[in-house]
Order: C-alpha cells, then structure tokens, then sequence
C-alpha cells in the first residue's frame, strides 16, 4: 500500500473537513432532488465518496471540496432514478411545513405577528419555492449555491466546473426567470 493515511488518520480528517458542512451538503442535496429522503440517499453517498477520497483532499476549500461531491452525487443519483424533467412538488410542501413550524409557531420572536400574516407569508414562501422548484436544474443549482448557501462566484464556479462568467450569466438569467414567475403567479 501507499502511504496513505490511517483509518484513525481518515476519521479524523472526514470529521474536520467533511462534518462541517453536512448541513449545507443537506440543504443542496434537497434543492437538486427535489425531496428529503433522496437528499438523505446523496448526501449519505457523497459521504462514502468522500470518506474514500479523503486522503487525496489538497486542504484549498473543504466547503466547496465537499459541496462538489454532493453536486456530481446527485446528478449521478439523479441520472440513475429520475426523468431529466422531474420537478418535484413535495419538497415544498415539506419546506412549507418546516418553515410553518420554525416561523409561524409559538416563539417566533414577533408579537405583532397575526395568523393572517403568517398565512400570507406562508403562501409567499409556497409560491417563492415552487417557483425555484420550476427553474431548469442548471439554473436552479446556480441560485441556490448563491442565495441560498451564500457561496462567492468563484466557489460556485468550481463546484459546477464553470467559468465565472457563466456562473454569474446563469444566475442572472435564473432570477430574472423566477421574478418573472413570481410577477405571472400575482397576475
């Protein structure tokens, strides 16, 4: 053998880079699949993948090292169990549900908050996730490696393996298609 790292050696280094950003790993999983339980399948995935590549990991961004892997994971998931044009509804239902949940139970942090207002913001939230749900995937991915997760241009960039440029074209285009559907859903 080599002169790889040890399994202690390994855990450690999974534990340090990998475990930090599972959430987030999560997060995107769920966006790109469409629904929690796939998300777990990816992101249980891109573990084991990261698990096995951990030695080789260069200590540059573990953030963008490990959302990269959860990215080619699920399109690879993806590919295997899914139609290219799936969009999946359940995700925002889920999302609506967590959200109502986090936001519009007891201790929420607003007083003046009335359950007219939570239904409004509710709804908002539905419309705002169905329509990122609806975006193409390569744009969707773009928006919310962005807005959601809040990574720079340059870590979308090498997560995707797509210039900068276009990672910013793709993302204009993205919001400006999800403005547009948000004005069409008020209509």
């Amino acid at each position: 053998m080599g002169a790889g790292l040890s399994d202690n050696e390994d855990r450690a280094q999974f534990t340090r880079v990998v475990a930090p950003h599972l959430s987030e790993a999560f997060a995107v999983a769920s966006w790109l699949t469409g629904n929690r339980a796939d998300a777990e399948d990816v992101v249980q995935e891109a573990c084991l993948r990261a698990f096995r590549a951990i030695g080789g990991f260069a200590g540059v961004n573990a953030r963008a090292w490990v959302l990269t892997i959860v990215r080619n994971t699920a399109y690879s998931w993806l590919a295997k169990n899914r139609t290219p044009d799936f969009v999946a509804f359940q995700t925002v239902l889920d999302e609506e549900q967590h959200l109502a949940a986090q936001y519009g139970g007891e201790g929420s942090g607003t007083s003046t908050s009335s359950p007219e207002a939570a239904l409004i913001a509710k709804v908002a939230m539905g419309h705002l996730e169905a329509a990122i749900a609806a975006l193409p995937v390569a744009f969707r991915e773009v928006l919310i490696l962005r807005d959601v997760q809040g990574l720079e241009y340059r870590e979308i960039a090498q997560i995707t393996s797509l210039p900068v440029g276009t990672v910013m074209s793709r993302l204009a285009r993205a919001r400006r298609r999800l403005i547009d559907a948000i004005r069409t859903d008020d209509t």
